[in-house]
């Protein structure tokens, strides 16, 4: 049996059921679905369940413009977010069309019938599923769900302990008491450093090199304030505003006056740390500040932590596993009962849908990105991605906005395609997908999987919110690029 559908999203998480909640208000014909891989919705928000998982973004510009973020933190918890989305999911019914447990797998568009036919498979049926649509909308993100990054460790079966991924955090692990090594220095494990430390014997976290770290509030007085005096919508306008030009800010002044930034991110952090702690060795990084992302302490967690002396610093690189614990590069042997791998994420474009072309394979690679937002020369296809140096949710919804503005012009010229059209690209020059300045290494090591981008609109995939609100939200959609097709079916 097949399923025909005007637009079919794939994934239920925040950006997914952000898009099914915008096409349900501005588009209210459009015969929508949501096909989810998992068993429930949420994506990153229920799948990651390692203790302290949090966001770390504000809640004002992570959350939906539409629905307001009037809890007390600004800085939120995993349950808290999931819970959030949730709600939205059920304020407009979004949870009755999402098919659950279906993974899409292919996606083969008929230039001959202007659809996309989606092979996709279901644990609870034996045959492949069929659906189609006329638009096809990936909001899945570009995080690889089934696996996480783990380095080789040498003789990593000689170790008697546990060896654990937060990707896939087991719900009884034990850590009571125990003495616990935390790989890596990115934003998960500055997360489960001080987490992790409430109940440990003894928390280690095992660097290479380290992090900026940027201790915040988790509540804000500011947006408290505002929440009990006026309305839910004008207080979350306003707070949501005053973020975005903070995050804008403190971004553009760090891209143009580094050293600058960094002398002050430091200056927090000595404030905040006891002071036999050589600042240079554990907390310097080698790039500059917004050149990977800043990891967030909420409250100053992670730095209390380390006062306490529950968590211990060391920057080093690991020669091999003993069966008691860890030998240092530099000579030392310490040993712990668990290893916690917080070593990064994969990625993984589309979902790691295959795309055809009337047989032919696409390959999304070798394909010029047209605003971030979908594929030169592809039709009908849409993706969101997020901002590497704001909330994921500014751009998600934007690129939901550009969607309906995109369908509701379909329907007023009754044309049944639509394509940003790229005629030669040699006479673009190709830069990396998410900017030449952004170099963390869970981007590097997939960057291979992505379109390019140029240096000239509208091939680039830029990181300004405010640019971007004008070139998406009100730009002209017949630009000269994108072209809208009326082909008899």
């Amino acid at each position: 049996m097949e399923r025909v559908f005007d637009v079919i999203i794939v994934g239920a998480g925040l950006s997914g059921v952000g898009a099914a909640r915008q096409i349900r208000s501005n588009c209210p014909e459009i015969q929508f679905c949501i096909l989810e891989s998992r068993k429930t919705m949420g994506g990153t928000w229920d799948l990651f369940r390692y203790p302290g998982i949090r966001s770390d973004s504000d809640m004002y510009t992570m959350a939906y413009e539409s629905k307001p973020w009037n809890r007390p933190k600004a800085i939120a918890d995993g349950a808290s977010i999931l819970n959030y989305i949730k709600e939205a999911a059920l304020e407009d019914a979004i949870d009755q069309d999402i098919y659950f447990d279906h993974r899409v797998t292919s996606a083969k568009w008929s230039s001959e019938n202007c659809t996309w036919t989606l092979g996709v498979e279901n644990s609870r049926k034996e045959a492949e599923q069929s659906f189609s649509c006329r638009v096809l909308y990936i909001c899945s993100g570009y995080f690889n769900y089934e696996t996480g990054h783990n380095p080789e460790l040498q003789n990593q079966s000689q170790f008697s302990g546990q060896i654990v991924h937060p990707q896939f955090w087991p719900s009884d692990l034990d850590y009571g008491e125990k003495t616990v090594t935390i790989l890596g220095s990115g934003a998960t494990a500055i997360t489960l450093a001080p987490a992790l430390a409430q109940n440990a014997k003894k928390v280690f976290l095992l660097q290479r090199s380290p992090s900026y770290i940027l201790a915040l509030p988790s509540f804000d007085p500011i947006g408290k304030f505002t929440n009990l005096i006026l309305p839910k919508k004008l207080a979350h306008s306003l707070n949501r505003k005053r973020y975005i030009s903070l995050q804008s800010f403190f971004y553009k002044r760090a891209r143009k006056h580094p050293n600058q930034t960094k002398r002050f991110l430091l200056k927090l952090l000595r404030a905040r740390l006891d002071s036999e702690y050589d600042i240079g060795e554990h907390f310097l990084p080698k790039y500059d500040p917004w050149d990977q992302r800043l990891c967030l302490a909420p409250d100053g967690d992670f730095f209390d932590a380390i006062n306490s002396g529950k968590v211990e610093v060391i920057t080093d690189e690991i020669e091999t596993l003993t069966p008691e614990g860890i030998k240092l590069k530099s000579g030392p042997t310490f040993d712990t009962d668990i290893i916690i791998t917080a070593t990064g994420l994969k990625l993984k474009l589309l979902g790691g849908i295959e795309f055809y072309k009337d047989g032919d394979p696409i390959e999304l690679s070798d394909t010029f990105s047209y605003k971030g937002l979908m594929f030169s020369n592809v039709p009908n296809l849409f993706s969101t991605m997020g901002y590497v140096n704001a909330s994921w949710t500014l751009r998600s919804e934007l690129a939901s906005e550009f969607i309906c503005r995109v369908l509701n012009k379909m329907k007023t010229l009754h044309a049944n395609e639509v394509v940003p059209t790229l005629k030669d690209s040699s006479r673009l020059k190709a830069e990396k997908f998410f900017g030449e300045n952004f170099s963390p290494g869970y981007i590097m090591r997939d960057l291979n999987l992505f379109p390019k981008q140029a240096d000239v609109d509208p091939w680039r995939f830029i990181q300004n919110y405010k640019i971007d609100r004008k070139s998406i939200r009100r730009g002209p959609l017949e630009d000269g690029v994108l072209q809208f097709k009326s082909t008899p079916r």
